[in-house]
């Protein structure tokens, strides 16, 4: 990552500016060349944050109550990596969650919806991802989606959350439900030290 250089005089027209150092980097790229390699399909997999997403996949980071907040490269990222796994909080407003003995406990709900009928902005398209094949997951702490060509499927729950009450109560569609499964109980201890074992010891 860059490290800021510690203060020192300003350089000449340049006072507003901050001067970064790169240390031990495999490769220092333009921008532009940067931009090429998401819009060229380069990232094998990308993990992006979830603010708003909706029965048909679609997901909003750039438009919230009317004021745009723009999408950076969100889109080229998104739209072109082979996968795309979006994270985030279920809820929004004040949620407050504690892992405990197993189980996920909800000690506040948040105020405000995440699961959306329809989002106000299409950030990221699930019909064009659906369309195209791309795999899409949508992690929060309590409920994992995935995007279907009929729209999302809830695949797996926290242990501790009841899917209506839980899930389902602060969604404003129904995702499709064939096979859910309980996450593992080891992520929800205060110590773990299992994610070796859980995937295979590699």
């Amino acid at each position: 990552m860059p490290q800021p250089l510690q203060p020192r005089a300003p350089l000449p027209g340049l006072s507003k500016q901050r001067v970064y150092r790169i240390i031990n980097a495999d490769a220092v790229i333009d921008p532009g060349y940067q931009f090429d390699y998401y819009d060229g399909g380069g990232l094998d997999v990308a993990f992006l944050g979830l603010a708003q997403t909706d029965a048909h996949g679609n997901v909003n980071v750039s438009k919230f109550s009317g004021r745009p907040v723009g999408c950076g490269g969100f889109i080229n990222i998104t739209q072109n990596a082979k996968e795309v796994v979006f994270c985030g909080a279920f809820t929004a407003g004040g949620l407050r969650v504690e892992a405990k003995d197993g189980r996920l406990v909800i000690l506040k709900e948040g105020r405000e919806r995440k699961f959306l009928q329809q989002v106000e902005q299409i950030t990221f398209s699930g019909h064009y991802a659906a369309k195209v094949g791309q795999p899409v997951l949508y992690v929060t702490e309590r409920a994992v989606f995935r995007l279907t060509s009929d729209g999302l499927e809830l695949l797996e729950v926290a242990p501790g959350i009841d899917i209506e009450r839980d899930v389902l109560a602060h969604m404003d569609f129904r995702p499709i439900m064939r096979d859910v499964k309980l996450m593992e109980a080891g992520l929800f201890q205060e110590k773990w030290g299992g994610l070796a074992a859980c995937l295979g010891g590699h």
